[in-house]
């Protein structure tokens, strides 16, 4: 089973467009597509946990460590992919990479820092 993945409210757009041309049936649901605009980012990560899914986010500065609480507390965590420091293109294509080249259960309790 491939990835699935949740995109966090402020996530590039155009990223997320990207990897739906380059891969069409990806399955990617956005923060705003499941009622969770404004939610912070225990809410976020939450939601991921209950509906099993690896959150995409550009905030490298809080978003691990609040992975990392629900890590150590035993709680659900599917992966969380943390983008920055590079263009669209090439987010699209690690995360293509990503997608084609590991399993949803790879990613169980950990934060993979892009690029690779």
């Amino acid at each position: 089973m491939t990835p699935r993945l949740l995109a966090d409210e402020n996530f590039n757009r155009a990223i997320v467009n990207g990897l739906f041309r380059v891969r069409p049936g990806v399955d990617i649901v956005r923060v705003q597509d499941v009622g969770l605009r404004g939610a912070d980012d225990p809410a976020v990560l939450a939601w991921a946990g209950a509906n099993d899914r690896v959150v995409l986010t550009h905030d490298y500065r809080t978003m691990p460590g609040h992975a990392a609480d629900r890590i150590a507390a035993g709680r659900p965590m599917p992966g969380l992919f943390v983008i920055y420091g590079m263009t669209i293109g090439q987010a699209v294509y690690e995360l293509t990479i990503a997608v084609d080249c590991s399993t949803h259960p790879e990613w169980a309790d950990k934060v993979q820092h892009f690029p690779m």
